[in-house]
């Protein structure tokens, strides 16, 4: 019985490490959408007197979540092929989360990636969403830097904060080909 616990324990330690492995391989070829929920942000939610505009206003990333960010862009210059666009939300958060780790010069807002004001907002947004994402045929990879509920939409599961999601794509069903955990 002892043996037995301790197989399984060791079985299910080992899959997160393949399954970031299996991450690698994928983004070193290139080609890729990556699906990618920001850095560490503390709380939940935002203020009452959001503004968009005004990152004062808005839940933020921490010091541990800009370090986490600018380590994420690391790991991925190190260890991928080239980043071609990187795609952020126009939340404090998410645009931060991109810019620290992989520079301004590549990041661009792409409002579909907010956070949707109702459902009605939300099917629009994934519509808009699958299209890019399977329209891209780039040679570097694509990320998208946005919020647990967005994922959630696309893919139907849940996301860390800061973990990349590499997409199997074709028509409207994404799922995870592989992901990668940057804790």
């Amino acid at each position: 019985m002892f043996r037995l616990l301790v197989a399984i324990i060791l079985l299910f330690s080992v899959f997160p490490a393949q399954a970031t492995e299996a991450g690698w391989a994928l983004l070193r070829n290139g080609g890729q959408v990556v699906l990618m929920r920001h850095a560490i942000a503390p709380g939940s939610g935002d203020p009452a007197n959001f503004d968009i505009e005004n990152c004062g206003t808005q839940r933020n990333l921490s010091e541990r979540g800009r370090l986490q960010a600018r380590r994420i862009g690391a790991l991925v210059d190190a260890r991928a092929a080239p980043v071609e666009k990187v795609l952020a939300s126009r939340y404090c958060r998410t645009r931060d989360t991109a810019t620290q780790a992989f520079g301004s010069d590549v990041v661009e807002l792409f409002p579909a990636l907010d956070l949707p004001a109702d459902d009605s907002a939300m099917e629009k947004q994934k519509a808009e969403l699958l299209a890019r994402i399977n329209d891209y045929t780039g040679s570097g990879n694509l990320f998208l830097i946005t919020h647990l509920e967005i994922i959630e939409a696309l893919i139907g599961a849940s996301a860390r904060e800061g973990e990349a999601i590499i997409l199997s794509r074709g028509g409207d069903n994404l799922h995870a080909a592989a992901r990668i955990k940057f804790n």
